[in-house]
């Protein structure tokens, strides 16, 4: 018996994330002169094989956001700076099946929402797969661009994912027959699998074939299709042990003879690496290594799966067999659905506690795993690796989320926002502190940041001195290498920190250079000049402390290490609205697009509003040449706003800004429901009834919403008079300061002109996440009514609406 195969856990994914909707014909990528017609929002790509082949850079609006520009960083791994004795480098593999959000609707650069899967543990991955697909969508899926780019400046590699379901789950050996056509010598769809990866700047595609009733003449077409793939290169390939040489779906838990002709076939490979179903065993790893070595491949190319989508670090796993102690490792390994560290989790704390636990092990030290749990921690087994390897390397600590963002220090937005296009390097070592003493705490703080929406901060009694390893680098200093750290001290003071950096010569010993002491309580700066040290490489960058204090608490925004000057780029050039869409008189949503800058290295770029009072807010940030704004807002009565776009150099000197306009149209609008007659189905409490959603407050508390347990959930406001809607705006338990899990997930708004007149949908939602959502509208109403159908993302039975917003004049 097999456990949980890739199809179910697929068709599950599907069920469980709301999966539904007809394929998107056109999910491609337009060249850089395109102009999109609209402001909406654009999502990854998802397609059939046919509809593929439709599939032209020159007419698909979506395509340019979704184009990758950050290129797959080298990485090192220097066996004498692992952190677990035990765990062994160079050997044993990670590839790691990810879910981050549905097949449809997965917005292309981020999105307003803090709470998402911005995974940190990059140094124990080698490929991460963009898992996903579904009968009901699209069988072929590309992986957004915030992941690519945060997984190549770890220098990951990133699979798209063609997933053929059985036919219990929709599937239809049709779609395979499709997907092997050919024309001439030619496998058109192939052809585009190439196209696709190569211009939205991935790596390969993770092949997943479990339709059944083929046969042996289309096994061995698909082989042919992978093969010829290949030769198109640069694209890998890993194929899921599941369709066997005879066409059936056979899952052999191994690589045998049923299954080899799909690594290797006599001279010919087929694809590059092999994922084997979950249920191997100890003798079937060491046939599969012995066959894998006699088909001249080695058994690194081969992924033992673990399938940790329902029990995480509770599943029950045969690491011996794997990763056999003090032997080389029989195979490497393959994760699937690790992010239930995050899915699993009550809130962002919580979650990141799971995912320490997951990666790091039980201690939250990669180098004591010692637990009697059976899941040690990837860290037991594979050495970390390191994309630090060339200069300029700057880190804000940045984890690729927040509630607010900072430039230099400075708030320019208050709003939540997730886009790991912006996750700076994490840490390679997450935490290892050396201290003969009581430990300090290091942690992602998320109340602060330098740049971003976080900084790391170190905190407890400090009683000895504590060495805080931060990153495994190889970076040589030359005669103007500068050392530069940022931080923050509750007030003026001594710092008791020091930066602590080790060379390869002697990669174990630290050299410290002291910070000294702050002058105020605010974000200050430390230039260390590192020339003494010219003709020598930077193998660990960290923290040192020293002295004593009840309670140590330090903030450190930024550290880096450069050549020189910090560099500032040259400005980008001619900014243009390539479309907005109204989502009332007062907001939009639109798209952007300029040239990137002519001259400099740029890390980003970043998108502002200028403000009636001289500042400025941030409204996103993309390393890419265009960027979805979600939402402008109307201030005053503006009839123009001028967005400022800023290039950030790869040393976080800053362009010129370049602008453009947006207009607004003569004419406001107001929320109409603001204070008029609620009722609903019921409330959960006496202080918690239908008028706190209309009453135009988010901010009051847990009881500043309407709440209700009843088995049909619904909201009506009367607005007092038929009345012109042009959009409604929902505040879920998020948007007042409650869990994510909380959002209401699946609703409809319905309107009537009178009280006797039947209800007519007008907005139906499935799968929704965010804490504030937005819907346009066009029609005219007096009564309306938030009908709730899923309540929260889990089983929560409880409906939680902070306001219910109906917006027109």
């Amino acid at each position: 018996m097999r456990r949980l195969p890739l199809l179910l856990a697929a068709a599950l994914t599907a069920a469980v994330l709301g999966l539904a909707g007809p394929p998107n014909a056109s999910a491609s990528a337009p060249p850089d002169n395109v102009v999109a017609a609209t402001g909406d929002q654009p999502y990854a790509s998802y397609w059939y094989p046919n509809t593929l082949l439709n599939w032209d850079p020159a007419t698909d609006p979506d395509a340019r956001f979704n184009r990758s520009r950050v290129p797959l960083q080298p990485r090192v791994a220097d066996p004498a700076l692992k952190a677990n004795a035990g765990a062994r480098a160079g050997e044993g593999k990670v590839v790691s099946l990810v879910s981050f959000a549905p097949t449809s609707n997965n917005p292309s650069q981020g999105s307003p929402d803090p709470r998402y899967y911005a995974f940190g543990h990059w140094q124990y991955v080698d490929t991460l797969v963009f898992w996903g697909g579904s009968a009901g969508e699209g069988l072929i899926l590309a992986p957004n661009p915030t992941v690519i780019d945060a997984a190549h400046r770890n220098g990951v590699k990133v699979y798209g994912t063609v997933f053929f379901p059985p036919t219990a789950y929709g599937g239809q050996l049709q779609w395979v027959r499709d997907f092997v056509q050919k024309s001439g010598t030619r496998y058109p769809v192939a052809d585009k699998l190439a196209q696709v990866a190569r211009y939205y700047g991935f790596d390969g595609w993770f092949i997943n074939q479990e339709t059944g009733g083929g046969d042996s003449t289309l096994a061995t077409e698909m082989r042919n299709a992978l093969r010829y793939a290949r030769s198109l290169g640069p694209v890998d390939f890993m194929w899921y042990d599941a369709m066997t040489e005879s066409g059936s779906v056979n899952w052999q838990n191994a690589l045998t003879s049923a299954n080899d002709s799909f690594l290797q076939e006599g001279s010919l490979r087929t694809s590059d690496s092999m994922f084997l179903n979950f249920n191997w065993s100890t003798s079937g790893l060491d046939s599969s290594r012995t066959l894998a070595r006699s088909l001249g491949r080695g058994e690194y190319e081969l992924f033992a799966g673990v399938d940790t989508e329902a029990d995480g670090y509770d599943t029950s796993v045969s690491w011996d067999a794997l990763f056999p102690p003090g032997r080389p490792h029989t195979a490497s390994l393959g994760l699937y659905r690790p992010e239930w560290t995050h899915n699993s989790s009550t809130d962002r704390a919580d979650s990141y506690a799971r995912e320490a636990r997951y990666w790091d092990g039980a201690n939250g030290d990669p180098s004591d795993t010692t637990t009697t749990s059976s899941w040690k921690g990837i860290a037991t087994y594979v050495a970390e690796s390191s994309p630090v390897t060339a200069k300029p390397f700057v880190t804000s600590f940045d984890a690729g989320q927040g509630d607010f963002y900072h430039s230099g220090g400075v708030r320019v937005s208050s709003s939540g926002w997730n886009n790991l296009s912006l996750q700076d390097v994490p840490p390679t070592y997450r935490w290892l502190v050396q201290s003969t003493g009581t430990k300090l705490k290091p942690s992602y703080d998320f109340t602060d940041a330098y740049e971003g929406g976080s900084a790391l901060r170190l905190t407890g009694p400090l009683d000895a001195v504590n060495t805080v390893r931060l990153y495994q680098t190889r970076l040589p200093v030359a005669a103007d290498t500068k050392l530069s750290v940022v931080l923050k001290t509750p007030s003026a003071g001594p710092t008791h920190l020091k930066a602590a950096v080790s060379f390869t010569d002697s990669p174990t010993t630290f050299t410290t250079l002291d910070l000294g002491s702050t002058t105020t309580a605010g974000w200050e700066r430390r230039t260390l000049d590192l020339s003494a040290y010219a003709g020598r490489t930077v193998a660990q960058l960290g923290l040192q402390t020293t002295g004593t204090a009840a309670s140590y608490d330090i903030k450190v925004g930024q550290l880096a290490l450069y050549d020189g000057v910090v560099d500032a780029p040259a400005a980008p050039a001619a900014p243009t609205v390539l479309g907005t869409t109204d989502s009332g008189a007062t907001s939009k949503s639109l798209r952007l697009a300029w040239t990137a800058s002519a001259t400099g290295a740029v890390h980003h770029y970043e998108v502002y509003r200028r403000n009636p009072d001289g500042s400025r807010t941030f409204l996103g940030a993309t390393p890419n040449d265009s960027n979805f704004v979600p939402r402008l807002d109307r201030v005053g009565a503006e009839t123009t706003t001028t967005l400022d776009v800023e290039a950030v150099s790869t040393e976080f000197g800053r362009s010129p800004a370049a602008s453009t306009t947006v207009a607004w149209s003569a004419t406001t609008d107001t929320n109409l429901a603001l204070n008029r007659p609620a009722t609903a189905s019921g409330q959960c409490n006496a202080d918690e009834s239908a008028p706190k959603a209309v009453n135009g407050s988010v901010s009051g508390g847990t009881t500043d919403k309407w709440c209700t347990l009843t088995t049909s959930k619904w909201l009506e406001v009367d607005l007092g008079a038929s009345r012109t809607l042009n959009r409604f705006v929902v505040k879920h338990a998020a948007a007042g300061g409650e869990s994510a899990t909380w959002n209401t997930r699946d609703f409809t708004v319905q309107v009537r002109d009178s009280a006797t007149a039947p209800w007519t949908t007008a907005v139906t939602v499935t799968g929704n996440t965010a804490a504030t959502t937005t819907h346009p509208v066009s029609l005219t109403a007096r009564y309306v009514r938030l009908v709730i159908t899923k309540p929260t993302q889990t089983t929560d039975p409880a409906a939680r609406i902070y306001e219910f917003e109906a917006w027109g004049s």
